[in-house]
Order: structure tokens, then sequence, then C-alpha cells
């Protein structure tokens, strides 16, 4: 029987780490721009996302635009879209294929050994998914941490880590952990021995010596 502590820990780790990635996407805050210069201006912050950039001024007011088209992206931030996004869908099949496969629902209860086969696929799909989350967070930061060391950048156009960088990370490790618990929780394989056969019955003695 498979562990089913293990099994839940590995599905509420995966699901907490989906979730994180379909946030992390949302949000603006993949990168803020960086006061690395003599002149400190912080009357206004600017953020740049996956989908738009956004202005936050001192009073508080936010003013977002959305990028207009998509062939004039980079190619990094495209790149970065289409793994979060295929992250994101890869997590919603595995959290649908794991949810039959948890032993807390009754779905195929009656075929145990193929609900524990739905819960691994579940881990699987998991994996990649945070596999892919975490490829494309690390190569978007990647980028931005390049950009901000190059010499010929301006100082006030480099930009530094965004919170939405940070739960991209974080996320993606909850999804591969979870999914790991989740392949984990597969059972072993019981050793088998071939039955001991049987001694035979002694005579019942008579009592009385042979010579």
């Amino acid at each position: 029987m498979a562990n089913s502590g293990l099994q839940m820990l590995g599905f509420i780790l995966a699901f907490v780490g989906w979730v994180g990635l379909i946030i992390s996407t949302a949000m603006p805050q993949w990168k803020i721009n960086a006061y690395a210069g003599e002149n400190i201006v912080t009357a206004q912050a600017i953020y740049q996302g996956l989908w738009m950039n956004c202005v936050t001024q001192s009073t508080g007011q936010m003013q977002c635009k959305a990028f207009d088209t998509l062939l004039s992206l980079p190619s990094i931030l495209q790149a970065t879209r289409a793994l979060m996004v295929a992250s994101i869908l890869l997590g919603l099949i595995a959290f649908s294929i794991s949810l039959i496969g948890m032993k807390c629902m009754k779905c195929m209860e009656d075929d145990q050994v193929q609900k524990m086969r739905m819960a691994i696929i579940g881990g699987i799909f998991f994996l990649v998914a945070g596999f892919a989350a975490l490829v494309g967070t690390s190569w978007y930061g990647n980028e931005v941490a390049r950009q901000f060391f190059d010499i010929y950048t301006p100082v006030n156009t480099r930009f530094e880590f965004g919170p939405a960088l940070f739960i991209g990370w974080a996320a993606a490790a909850l999804t591969i952990l979870g999914g790991g618990f989740l392949c984990c929780s597969c059972p072993r394989r019981e050793t088998t021995y071939p039955p001991s056969r049987p001694y035979p019955k002694c005579a019942p003695s008579s009592g009385k010596d042979y010579v």
C-alpha cells in the first residue's frame, strides 16, 4: 500500500507550488529599476513583467501598460512566457491526474494498482512543470543580472530582481518537491519467498524395540 501521508504531503506541496506559478506569471514585478547611481530618484518605481510595464508613483498610484505587440519583444521574454504558460498547463494536467490517484478519493478505488499509477503519472507531470518554470525563471534572472553588470548599460536603466521572480523560484521548487514526493509514494515490492515444504509426519511409536 502506498504511503498516504507522503502522498498527501506531495500533493499539497505541488498544488501550492502550482498556484505560486500562476501568481508569479501574472505579477508585473519580474524586475524593478535599481537606483545605483549618484542621483537617487525615489518619486517613482518602474516594474517590468512578462505581460506589461508598470510605474508606481510615490503617492501609491500605479499605472500599467500591456505590451502592444508580440514580435517586437525580446526573445528571452518570449521564451520565458512560453515556459511559464507551459508549466501552468502541465500543472493543471498534473493536478487533475493526481487528484484521481489520491488514496483519499473514491474514484477508481476498485483498482488500487491503476489508482497508484495515476498518482505517479501526476507526480511526473508536476516534475516537468516545475523544471520548466525553473528554467524560465533562471533564464530570465540570468539576463537581468547580465544587463545589470554590463558596463554599457546606463545606470538609470539598470534593473534588479523583482518579487515575482523570487516567487517563481520558490513555486518551482515546491512543485518539483511535491512531484517527487508523489513519485516516491509508490509502494515497494515485497520480497516473495518460495513456500516452505511441510515436514513429513513422524509415524507413531509402537513402543516395541526391534532387533
